[in-house]
């Protein structure tokens, strides 16, 4: 934790820089370590035994390294599943959206943010993206509801968007509605 940055970090309001191919042992460690790190912020014991604040995705910018690279690990609600989502995705790509937005109940959070920020972040109920894995292989994936949510809000950082810029200064729990409430 002591390696991420907090928000006022200017860092984190930059775009950030394609990344190239094949990647640096840096950018392979980078990786590894990214993912590790949000597998071990949601095990109990480890995030006690190293005190980590838990957290379902990562992008490189909130380490202070300016390159389009997230991890995200969504676990399962069941026991012992496989997770919904588990991958580093390097230079994602949103290529499409649905014109149905949503939001989740409880707000979002940011691992760099170390405060409260009440209001509804209003995101593209479901996407389509491409990106790069750590070997250079090509994805394109589908995602809806809180897998979307999640990437929409690491590919805001890696475009220097924070979440709390979506949230309506005015009104912050103001939805229309077309929009839908995630519990």
């Amino acid at each position: 934790m002591d390696t991420i940055i907090r928000e006022g970090n200017p860092t984190l309001r930059e775009i950030a820089e394609e990344v190239r191919f094949p990647l640096s042992n840096e950018e392979q460690i980078l990786c590894k370590e990214m993912i590790e790190f949000l597998k071990n912020s949601q095990d109990p014991e480890l995030a006690e035994k190293y005190n980590l604040r838990g957290g379902v995705g990562l992008a490189a910018p909130q380490l202070d390294i300016k390159k389009r690279i997230i991890a995200v690990h969504i676990p399962s609600d069941e026991q012992n599943a496989e997770p919904i989502l588990s991958s580093i995705m390097i230079n994602p790509k949103i290529i499409s959206h649905s014109v149905q937005s949503s939001c989740l109940a409880e707000g979002e959070g940011c691992l760099s943010v170390d405060r409260e920020v009440p209001g509804y972040v209003v995101r593209h109920s479901r996407i389509t993206l491409t990106y790069f894995d750590p070997e250079g292989t090509s994805h394109k994936i589908r995602l809806k509801n809180y897998p979307a949510i999640v990437v929409q809000h690491e590919i805001d950082h890696i475009n220097g968007i924070m979440f709390y810029d979506h949230i309506n200064s005015q009104e912050p729990f103001k939805v229309e509605n077309d929009v839908t409430v995630i519990s």
